[in-house]
Order: C-alpha cells, then sequence, then structure tokens
C-alpha cells in the first residue's frame, strides 16, 4: 500500500468510503441479481485501504472511532447492503481480538492485518453446534459444518466458534481460510444480502495451532460483553444506510422520469403534493432514526474508553438505547424501502431498476434478531427496571 494512503487522516477516509460506495452503487443491480461471490468489492475495500480503518494508529491502521467506524458502515450500505455488512463484520471482528484475546494477541493481528491487508469475516452461529475441535498430538483439527458463515468465501482469515469434542465448551480460533480442509457450500441462495456469501461452510480435519486459539482473555466484567452491542448497533447502521441510499435513488428517479399523476393538475411530479408529503416524511422519519443511532454510537464509543471501568448498569444503558435504536431503525426501513413506490410509480417496478432489492435487504437482514424482543427488553426496563441479560442478541 502506498505511503499516500497511509497519510490520509480520518475525514479522506471518510471521501474514500463515499468514493467506493458511489463506485460500488454502478453495478449494485447486476451483482445482486447474480449474487455469487463478492470478490470485486472486497478488492475494493482492500484497493481503498478501508480495512485499516479501525486499527489503532500504533499497529499500522488509522485509528477511527466507532462513530467514525459506523459512519463508514453507513456510507457504503448506501450502495450495497451485503458490503455495509461485510465491512461492519470486518471491524467488529478486529475489536473482539482486544476483547477477548490472551495478551498480545490483538496486537499480533493487528500488525498482520495492516500489513496484509486483511479482510476478516466469521464463523460465529452460536445457534448451530454442529462443528466440533477435537485436541491432537501438537494442536487441534476441526471437523463439521456451520452455519451462517458471512463472508468467508472471500476472506483472508475468519474467527471461528467450536464446541470442545467431549466437554461441549464453546472455543473461538483464528483460522487463515487459504488452508485446505474448508469447503464453502454454495448454498446461501436467499433474497437479499445476496452478495454477503452467508451460507454454511464445512471443516474437513481442519488444523489448528495452540496459539491461533482466541484467548483466553485477562479481561472480565461488563466491557468483555460490549461485543454483541458493537455488533448490533453495526447491523444497524446496515439497515439505515439501506434506507438512505433507497430513498437518494427514489429522488433521483422522481426528478427525471416520475410523471404526474393526471388528476393533481400539476405540471411536473416534482409539485406533486402528495408526492412532496411522502417524501417529507420519510426524510423526516430517518432523521431521527439516525440521530438515535448517532447517540448510541457516542455511548458505545465512551463504553469502549472505560474498557473494564465500565460497569454492569452502564453496559445495560448502553444495550436499551441500542435496542430502541435498532427498532426504530427497523421500522423506519422497512417503511422507506416499501413506500418509495409510492413517489415513483409502476414504471419503477422494472427489474431493471432493481429498486426491490432495498427491501430485499433490509428485510432479510433485519431478521437477525426478532424486533419484538427489542420492545420486549425495552418495555422490561420501562416498567421493571430490568436490564437485558448480555448475550449474542442483547
Amino acid at each position: 500500500m502506498s505511503t499516500a494512503v497511509l497519510t490520509r487522516n480520518i475525514r479522506d477516509y471518510l471521501t474514500i468510503a463515499n468514493e467506493v460506495s458511489e463506485h460500488l452503487a454502478v453495478d449494485a443491480v447486476e451483482q445482486d441479481a447474480k449474487a455469487g461471490i463478492p470478490f470485486e468489492e472486497i478488492d475494493a475495500l482492500k484497493q481503498s485501504g478501508l480495512l485499516r480503518f479501525s486499527i489503532p494508529r500504533e499497529y499500522g491502521g488509522i485509528g477511527a472511532i466507532w462513530p467514525q467506524i459506523y459512519e463508514v458502515v453507513r456510507i457504503l450500505s448506501n450502495a450495497q447492503g451485503s458490503v455495509g455488512q461485510l465491512y461492519a463484520n470486518h471491524a467488529i471482528l478486529l475489536s473482539m481480538l482486544e476483547m477477548l484475546g490472551r495478551p498480545g494477541q490483538a496486537e499480533q493481528y493487528y500488525h498482520l492485518t495492516a500489513q496484509q491487508n486483511l479482510f476478516w469475516a466469521n464463523a460465529l452461529n452460536s445457534r448451530d453446534t454442529r462443528l466440533s475441535i477435537q485436541a491432537k498430538p501438537g494442536g487441534f483439527v476441526l471437523n463439521g459444518t456451520k452455519s451462517f458463515c458471512t463472508g468467508m468465501a472471500a476472506a483472508d482469515i475468519s474467527i471461528v466458534s467450536c464446541l470442545q469434542d467431549g466437554s461441549n465448551a464453546s472455543v473461538l480460533c483464528i483460522l487463515s481460510l487459504k488452508q485446505d480442509g474448508i469447503i464453502y457450500n454454495h448454498d446461501w441462495n436467499n433474497m437479499g444480502q445476496r452478495r454477503t456469501v452467508s451460507g454454511s461452510c464445512t471443516f474437513q480435519d481442519v488444523w489448528v495451532e495452540p496459539e491461533d486459539l482466541l484467548g483466553p482473555s485477562v479481561l472480565n466484567g461488563a466491557f468483555v460483553t460490549l461485543k454483541s452491542l458493537l455488533s448490533l448497533l453495526g447491523q444497524t447502521f446496515v439497515y439505515l444506510g439501506i434506507a438512505e441510499g433507497a430513498l437518494e435513488a427514489a429522488r433521483g428517479y422522481t426528478l427525471h422520469r416520475t410523471r404526474p399523476w393526471p388528476m393533481s393538475d400539476q405540471d411536473s411530479a416534482t409539485q406533486e403534493p402528495f408526492i412532496l408529503h411522502r417524501y417529507g416524511e420519510m426524510w423526516a422519519e430517518l432523521q431521527a432514526a439516525f440521530a438515535l443511532a448517532k447517540q448510541v454510537a457516542a455511548a458505545i464509543q465512551t463504553g469502549w474508553e472505560k474498557g473494564t471501568a465500565l460497569t454492569s448498569d452502564e453496559r445495560g444503558d448502553i444495550a436499551i438505547s441500542m435496542a430502541a435504536a435498532r427498532a426504530i431503525a427497523i421500522q423506519t426501513g422497512l417503511k422507506i424501502t416499501t413506500h418509495i413506490f409510492d413517489v415513483m410509480g409502476a414504471r419503477a417496478t422494472t427489474n431493471s431498476c432493481g429498486f426491490d432489492r432495498y427491501w430485499r435487504d433490509l428485510r432479510t437482514f433485519s431478521l437477525h434478531d426478532p424486533i419484538d424482543y427489542k420492545f420486549k427488553d425495552i418495555g422490561n426496563w420501562v416498567l421493571n427496571q430490568q436490564y437485558p441479560t448480555p448475550s449474542q442478541y442483547t
């Protein structure tokens, strides 16, 4: 990577993120239609230098803070929700090294990622227990299958969760995806987020060195459980980025192609009162959803900076705010990605426009965990002052 890229500052990278997003938007409809492995998208991220954005400066990165990282997630999601999800995962996985790694492990992989421009993916679906790790002389072997291995088919390195053979204790390991025995099953054919390659992987006698086990961490307390909130808020910014991209795409269509309704007595669709009302409503609701999410991003950053001094109550406050931001983002995003057709008209439903991809992406990814449980957690706090128990989803 060039010296010019290495010396760019945070503002430069936000500009670069916009440039990457604009580049990805050109082929977004075609990429969505063919699905497949996102090699072109990951290459664009590598060429941009954005994979180093969240790595601390002392280890060769840019040293971005969480609100800035989430801003890049939002920008990339404007073009392709799949890329926003893949990038958010990359940043979150790097943060897991700091929270869950043994002393020196995060620094090791920060350096490696920055030097080799590595893209991280994961196989962390805790509800899938088919992957086991067994001790062997000099190391371990992985055998089994894992679902929702988002991005692994296009990645360089991955964090994988598995169960210890015999005890069923959960184990995390870090795998180079160039080694033998890792098979991507090409079974991701969902209606949305089609370029995330979130299908299953089969592991056949995959060798794991002892030093490639993640942890054990010397950290404890509420800080370690912050990892799920980092991830869930990243997903929230993907939702909002998709909705924002949909609204902007609809605006372009309305300005140049939508015709006024014959009964409106207007010469231009841009003066149609109901179209103006709908745009105003969608924009206002999106700004409110963004404001809530940005408030949580600031709280996440404060919690991150506190480290092990973060209390359970402080973590609980962030969890409730995150649940609210996530629920509102989903509701707002689904509304916008549906109602854009009201301001564009019937001709906008042609497959060549691909406007339905915004709804398909958001609807698919928003099912990661039920919105009803977010409102239930919020209600339990409002009524009973009880925080949700930290988990992968809370």
